[in-house]
């Protein structure tokens, strides 16, 4: 194949999207064929459809017993919103972002709540902050697992003290159902089913330890506390939250999807087989990074390298030469072949992120599929490189 030959093999799926993400292997709409609509979700029926979402889910991850599990509005971003209003406030916070959404999480904590005594430790994008020199001990912290605009994650728990007097809060919206979660070292874990697993948007899940539900009932925030976001009232949970019932109404179609999904994760093999299919996509675009000279990974260090936002960057000496505004577009321009063609959908950087590409590894992706791409990734580069006199 010379440098602006077609390649032959296409994916079988182009939906490389870091949300909403690829649907699980074989999915059609008739896996909606049972879903509840124009019922109420406060019937029986519909609060047991919701409560096997929590069920399946607690089953699949491994989450205590002791942990409660809610299903909430506004997806990833409304679960995160309801600890940070909910929970912040009886101590110190040490905030670490290295990416636009925990970024956006310091800006709700330190100009919206406007607490007084708030730290922040931040890297740029490809980089993680120095986590030793974060207080888990006596502070809460609030992080994300997996920074997904940045392809940067944390690579493991240790960091975080056994002994914590505060709360850990942990945006884990493109990590869960990819990677483990060490559940003794969280208080409060938080997702959308939009991502891992291919679910539809706008439904989120929140998981709080008997710490995070303890300090929910003796703790009263001094702001007003929108409806939305309440999880306690007179100093006692609202259990219905974690039994099957929502703040709002959900899409039960919706439900229904997060069924599907959950149960084809049952049938891959749980999480170690969710887990093992996101490596296995990684794992093809290290391989093609690795004898390929153009491209690198945002993320260096292996070690805190997402397996499922994967972001890479161009390290060609002509694309380097650039201005940020040159290389955007001609990050763009690479996207737009992919897209044209149609082997590779909104593959295009976070627009906060540095210019490059941005590729979904989760699980519901083929490795097969990543594996089709590379080639056509380096034929829209080659095209792009050429008007460039490269």
């Amino acid at each position: 194949m010379t440098a602006h030959t077609k390649p032959a093999d296409r994916p079988a799926n182009p939906n490389f999207s870091s949300g909403p993400c690829a649907k699980r292997p074989g999915w059609s709409t008739d896996a909606l064929a049972g879903a509840l609509v124009g019922r109420s979700h406060r019937a029986k029926e519909g609060k047991a459809r919701l409560k096997e979402v929590i069920d399946r889910s607690r089953a699949i991850l491994g989450i205590p017993d002791d942990y409660r599990i809610g299903i909430v509005p506004a997806s990833d971003t409304g679960a995160v919103e309801m600890a940070l209003w909910s929970l912040l406030g009886p101590r110190g916070v040490d905030m670490v972002y290295w990416e636009s959404f925990g970024k956006e999480w310091v800006t709700d904590v330190t100009k919206q709540l406007k607490l007084p005594d708030v730290r922040t430790f931040e890297a740029p994008y490809g980089a993680l902050p120095d986590l030793s020199q974060v207080d888990t001990k006596t502070r809460d912290v609030v992080f994300t697992w997996n920074g997904t605009t940045s392809g940067v994650r944390v690579p493991n728990g240790d960091w975080i003290a056994d002994d914590r007097e505060g709360l850990t809060i942990c945006d884990a919206t493109s990590a869960v159902f990819a990677m483990p979660m060490p559940w003794d070292k969280l208080d409060v874990v938080t997702w959308s089913w939009q991502k891992v697993l291919g679910g539809e948007a706008a439904h989120g899940m929140i998981v709080l330890s008997p710490r995070a539900a303890e300090r929910l009932q003796t703790h009263t925030p001094t702001w007003p506390m929108p409806k939305i976001f309440r999880m306690a009232k007179g100093g006692k949970l609202i259990e219905g939250i974690f039994s099957g019932e929502t703040i709002n109404t959900p899409s039960m179609i919706a439900v229904e999807d997060q069924i599907d999904a959950l149960k084809w994760s049952e049938e891959v093999g749980g999480l170690p087989g969710l887990v093992s299919r996101t490596q296995a996509n990684l794992e093809e675009l290290e391989d093609w990074v690795a004898r390929t000279p153009w491209v690198a990974f945002l993320a260096e260090d292996p070690a805190t390298r997402s397996s499922t936002s994967i972001c890479l960057t161009v390290v060609a000496d002509w694309f380097t030469a650039l201005s940020d505004d040159a290389k955007a577009a001609a990050a763009k321009k690479i996207v737009s072949l992919l897209d044209k063609e149609g082997v590779a959908f909104d593959i295009g950087a976070y627009r906060d992120a540095p210019a490059g590409l941005r590729i979904w590894g989760g699980a519901t992706v083929e490795a097969s599929d990543v594996a089709a791409l590379c080639p056509w990734l380096d034929w829209a580069y080659a095209t792009v490189a050429a008007e460039h006199g490269a």
